[in-house]
């Protein structure tokens, strides 16, 4: 075992502080990276040191793992976390990091390599008796030969990237007249996204439910899984909304999942936190999706019902150390739910709404967790993905999870651009979420963007409304600029209530 003593976080915002803290936890000091668009951010002044990078460009900065590990070298660090997205699930930087004796946070890369394309992961679970979506298990090419399978499968069918994620290179298919022209838009968009335009077939499950399996494991050959999280209210194929556990799973399904899940991370020889995907149809069979060899972003619900700090658990499974628990020893306490709070607008098909966090004030209270980088006055870069947060509520129940929510949005204060905020409220207050009775067409089926504008006031409220205002504005001004005279020495109200906001 190697006792990790200094740890370079390669990654930014929420997830760069989230793990910067668990390791501050544990006593190990920490870099931080940063590209010249993040100078300001959070992650970088929490870290004991920190390192630009690069431009604002992830390919020119966040991508670099050649000047990442040159930096580890320069400051003696021994172990690299990658956190989520850019070279978390890279098997060629994997490999590279520990060519230069640093620990990887993280899976083998030959686990990343069997699990990081759909068909190599179906050849992987073949033989443990895991339940697989109707298709192809290889690659195909010749368009007619793929429509006959398709026609033999059935229609509708959907027709995937290999080595795909997000929606991305993946086409349904209603019928064989459609088949040539949308595999071709498939192997097109699988091969502009991965540089990989390899595509198989697989049967189009209705109602599906979009469970996914945390599972960890140890370098000793010991694998737990830490129960469900359901991912099912998505956009664009993205989830959106989680929780754990699923308001749908049985103990004996649960069980069953789970058994599912350990033997495909067993597939791969998998040490570390993976999450196992698996689609469950309108009755309640379920099929294995993919695997993901990495920390997901929903990971804080399964710590809340769990205990866990799965950082922390990363960590020392990296140092070598056994998992100090077995599966006997793991329950689910609880209820948790996570929003993921982007900067897009719900109302306008979920398009990026970038701009700066003009007034940013989180919520707090029993049950509320946030996991952010961002603060007062600061810009939400063009350059990367656009969530601000992670709004989490923990409760005894589902129901008091969802009360939690409910609140916590309410008092969530967000202003300066359009944020899927509103959407949450929306979502947590609709019958079929409330019950449980919903799948990944939620979005489809029951979201009304409309019912998110704001109601206009009637004539008479809006003059009172503006009356008030100007009154207020009139009273207000003298003494906030005697009081900015009095905190700046003399400084302009506008720039001393610039620095208030921490705008810079």
């Amino acid at each position: 075992m190697k006792k990790i003593t200094k740890l370079l976080v390669a990654n930014r915002g929420e997830i760069a502080l989230r793990i910067l803290r668990s390791a501050k936890e544990m006593g190990i000091a920490t870099v931080a990276i940063y590209s010249e668009a993040d100078r300001l951010a959070p992650h970088v002044r929490y870290a004991d040191e920190a390192v630009c990078v690069g431009p604002p460009a992830s390919k020119d900065s966040y991508l670099r793992g050649d000047k990442i590990i040159e930096i580890c070298h320069e400051l003696g660090v021994d172990a690299i976390h990658p956190g989520y997205g850019f070279l978390s699930e890279n098997a060629g930087f994997a490999r590279a990091v520990r060519a230069a004796g640093l620990l990887f946070v993280g899976p083998s890369p030959e686990a990343m390599e069997i699990m990081g394309d759909k068909l190599s992961a179906k050849q992987a679970v073949k033989a443990y008796d895991i339940p697989l979506v109707p298709g192809t298990d290889e690659a195909i090419t010749d368009v007619a030969a793929a429509r006959q399978i398709a026609q033999e499968v059935g229609f509708p069918i959907l027709i995937k990237a290999s080595a795909g994620g997000g929606g991305k290179g993946m086409r349904l298919v209603q019928n064989a007249d459609e088949f040539a022209e949308q595999m071709q838009l498939a192997v097109n968009e699988a091969t502009s996204a991965f540089g990989d335009g390899s595509v198989f077939i697989e049967k189009f499950v209705t109602g599906p439910r979009h469970i996914e399996i945390q599972v960890l494991g140890d370098e000793h050959g010991h694998i737990v899984h830490l129960f469900e999280r359901e991912c099912s209210i998505q956009r664009r194929h993205q989830k959106v909304i989680e929780e754990a556990p699923s308001a749908v799973l049985t103990p004996e399904l649960r069980a069953e999942m789970g058994r599912c899940a350990v033997q495909v991370a067993r597939a791969c020889h998998y040490a570390g936190a993976g999450t196992v995907e698996f689609l469950l149809d309108d009755q309640h069979r379920f099929y294995f999706l993919e695997m993901n060899t990495r920390l997901q972003v929903e990971h804080p619900v399964t710590e809340l019902i769990t205990g866990l700090d799965l950082v922390k658990e990363q960590i020392r499974v990296a140092e070598g150390q056994p998992l100090p628990f077995r599966q006997e020893d793991l329950a689910i306490s609880g209820h948790a739910i996570e929003l993921r709070v982007y900067a897009e607008d719900p109302q306008n098909n979920f398009l990026p709404d970038i701009g700066r966090l003009v007034t940013y004030v989180r919520p707090q209270g029993p049950g509320i967790r946030v996991d952010d980088g961002f603060e007062p006055g600061m810009d939400i870069p063009i350059y990367y993905d656009p969530m601000i947060a992670k709004l989490i509520a923990y409760g005894a129940t589902r129901a008091e999870a969802i009360e939690r929510m409910l609140r916590a949005i309410a008092e969530y204060q967000i202003m300066g651009i359009e944020t899927t905020l509103p959407f949450g409220t929306y979502v947590l207050q609709h019958p079929a979420f409330v019950s449980g009775n919903f799948d990944t067409n939620f979005v489809r089926d029951h979201f009304q963007p409309a019912a998110l504008a704001p109601q206009a006031p009637d004539e008479a409220t809006a003059q009172v409304a503006a009356a008030l205002v100007a009154l207020l504005l009139h009273e207000q001004q003298p003494a906030a600029i005697d009081a900015a005279s009095a905190e700046t020495g003399g400084a302009s109200g506008s720039a001393w209530r610039r620095n208030r906001l921490g705008v810079r």
